[in-house]
């Protein structure tokens, strides 16, 4: 049976996200409402550690961010993060703690757990992120299909999520390889690693490896 649940995904107590998170059962549930789950996060934080630079943005104060990324809101920043150069963040983000997010890359209507990295060139869409999930240089989330249909997970059965956009969803610990296209609804289980190069879609389960054409193994 698949192991595509949130719970079976991430470990909710890495993310602010977490209690509304635990409210669905599939990630894909909570893609809509990301921007409200974030503002209910905004909101809550002390202002003594955060900073409130514009409307509906918060930003730790020991995060990093240069002055060359571009924010908007709703979104959220965690405490010890660093936002890049160029760095293209483009609302219904919640960032958590001791992430980065990479110069020139691009977030939308996603969620970042704690740890996460998305260091190089990444774009990450209509996607949740478990974590220290990790994406490598160039690595993205493809989010609408060719045809524009609605995305279906494929996994041990099809899963039809009624959204026309749809990323992925990255267990804790993901390893995702440069260069790497994560095809519209695509799963990685917890501690998969995808090498560099890669086309996925559909579900990987937990503690495997996908080596490119030559498939999908599990580790030792």
């Amino acid at each position: 049976m698949d192991a595509i649940t949130i719970r079976d995904l991430f470990d909710l107590t890495h993310s602010r996200a977490g209690e509304a998170l635990a409210a669905y059962t599939y990630p894909w549930e909570a893609l809509e409402h990301i921007g409200v789950i974030v503002l209910a996060v905004g909101t809550s934080l002390d202002p003594a550690r955060y900073d409130h630079p514009q409307e509906d943005v918060w930003i730790a104060k020991t995060a990093t961010v240069y002055p060359t990324a571009s924010i908007a809101g709703p979104c959220v920043i965690g405490e010890h993060t660093e936002v890049r150069p160029g760095a293209f963040l483009r609302g219904n983000i919640l960032v958590g703690d001791g992430a980065v997010v990479g110069n020139s890359s691009e977030l939308k209507n996603c969620i970042l757990f704690d740890g996460v990295q998305v260091p190089h060139y990444n774009y990450v869409g209509d996607s949740i992120l478990g974590y220290k999930a990790h994406m490598g240089a160039g690595a993205i989330t493809s989010n609408v299909k060719g045809d524009k249909r609605n995305v279906v997970v494929h996994g041990e059965r099809d899963y039809e999520t009624g959204r026309k956009k749809f990323g992925a969803m990255l267990g804790d610990f993901a390893e995702i390889g440069c260069n790497s296209v994560l095809n519209p609804g695509t799963v990685i289980g917890r501690d998969s690693q995808v090498y560099p190069l890669s086309c996925v879609r559909g579900v990987v389960p937990a503690r495997s490896i996908v080596k490119g054409e030559r498939g999908v193994f599990a580790k030792a």
